[in-house]
């Protein structure tokens, strides 16, 4: 097929996310028809070093590999999918091999996405309330700035206010907590000076909702699309101690920083804390198959056996394609890929050197007000003036990021986040970049921030 019909193919027919269509009245979409490595090529044959991981922190192993392919096509020719009531080998050979790198956690549950993952952990939390409080420990706490999904349950918990913007009402029993960003801390505070107060404002929450009302407690390990926030070292300890405290489970969201992308298995063990539920999805399959889960302890899982003459006490969920054995077989060849190739390692290493060279433009360019992150997931804060911090506008970010694709390097950026703080440019390119990319993408950034100075 030719290029100019699959882009007029795409022009009439697909329904693009987060884009207003209006645009492309005058001007074409983008379309991708291949990719190997950190390249993809569009249907115009122009190559693009992509610094996004797929656009959405996925493709965490790179385009075009053969053995991940071979993996899933060996499982399908085998069986492609029976509903979950039943157990498939990859599944379970997966679920053995993912907890093992969870220490404390026992139960895994499929699904096909962040969104669904988290649907479940809030689900657990909403039917244990039933089982024990007569349903009054229903009360879900979420962060200001985290993100848990799409649907109407998760957009519930989303502290983004511009994702949940003109889609209410939502779901009741969610409460918000404060971010816990020290370059724009909520409580005016500084790092050292202060209490950790973003962390002992929990309390003050369970506190003024009455515990025997809140049910879990769910954040992001780091903040991902709200700007690339990691808590300070004492937060979660802090955080736990209070769950412990009022009997209140830990969730923590994963499903950016799962399996590798920190430079740690998962986010959560860069830090001294042990949650309850642990959701993840993104990366874990590498974007070569559907797939996320939903992880619990032990504990947990044993709530749901408690009383089994009951007929509703057992978890009465069900995910049509977490039967499908593709995602598994996919999870099970990106976790075998990671150990074979050191990647933990590559990620460490080239995440280092990322950090330097964008703390080079940090020195070099005044618009960036901070550099943060792990591993390789940074983001650079974009600010009007260092002094007061003011934000620049959102199309300054936008700018930026279409300079660096149109010189054919892809970056990300907070889009349609909130509403005056869509200014964090972001790179998550996938593990197996080399310092020689980091190089490339850092010099797109480098002179698109010039020309936006120039301009």
């Amino acid at each position: 097929m030719s290029e100019n019909v699959i882009i007029q193919n795409d022009k009439e027919h697909v329904w693009h996310h987060l884009t207003q269509h209006k645009v492309f009245e005058s001007s074409d979409p983008l379309v991708v028809s291949k990719g190997k490595g950190m390249y993809v090529t569009d249907t115009k044959g122009d190559e693009y070093l992509d610094a996004t991981s797929g656009g959405v922190w996925t493709v965490n192993l790179g385009f075009g590999r053969d053995d991940m392919v071979e993996a899933i096509s060996n499982q399908l020719s085998k069986i492609p999918y029976f509903a979950g009531v039943l157990g498939n080998e990859p599944a379970a050979q997966y679920a053995h091999e993912l907890t093992s790198i969870m220490p404390g956690f026992d139960r895994v549950y499929y699904s096909n996405s962040g969104s669904e993952a988290n649907e479940k952990g809030y689900k657990i939390v909403r039917q244990l309330a039933h089982f024990h409080n007569k349903g009054e420990k229903h009360k879900i706490i979420y962060r200001d700035r985290d993100y848990h999904g799409t649907t109407i349950g998760a957009m519930s918990s989303s502290g983004q206010i511009q994702r949940t913007k003109q889609y209410g009402p939502f779901a009741p029993g969610f409460i918000e907590m404060p971010n816990c960003c020290c370059y724009r801390c909520p409580f005016g505070k500084k790092y050292g000076e202060c209490n950790i107060e973003c962390a002992h404002a929990l309390e003050d929450i369970i506190k003024r909702e009455n515990p025997d009302t809140v049910g879990s407690v769910v954040l992001e390990s780091i903040t991902a699309g709200g700007g690339v926030i990691p808590p300070v070292p004492e937060y979660f300890p802090i955080i736990e101690s209070i769950c412990k405290k009022y009997d209140v489970l830990l969730h923590i969201d994963e499903v950016v920083c799962g399996l590798g992308r920190t430079g740690k298995w998962f986010g959560y063990q860069n830090y001294d804390v042990q949650p309850d539920i642990v959701t993840t999805a993104k990366g874990l399959a590498a974007g070569y198959a559907a797939i996320s889960v939903t992880v619990t302890t032990e504990r947990v899982f044993e709530m749901f056996k408690e009383e089994p003459a009951n007929p509703d006490s057992y978890f009465r969920d069900i995910s049509t394609f977490g039967g499908c054995t593709a995602g598994p077989a996919a999870a099970l060849e990106t976790l075998n890929i990671i150990r074979r190739e050191n990647l933990l390692e590559n990620i460490n290493s080239v995440g280092d050197y990322l950090k330097g060279k964008l703390h080079e433009l940090e020195e070099k360019h005044q618009v960036i007000g901070e550099v943060r992150g792990k591993g390789l997931f940074y983001g650079l804060e974009l600010v009007k003036d260092r002094q007061t911090r003011e934000p620049v506008d959102e199309t300054v970010a936008m700018s930026i990021a279409g300079h660096c694709l149109k010189n054919k390097v892809m970056i990300g950026r907070t889009n349609r986040c909130f509403e005056t703080n869509n200014n964090v440019l972001l790179f998550s390119p996938a593990f197996i970049c080399t310092k020689n990319e980091i190089d490339l993408i850092v010099e797109a950034v480098d002179n698109a921030i010039e020309a936006n100075e120039t301009n």
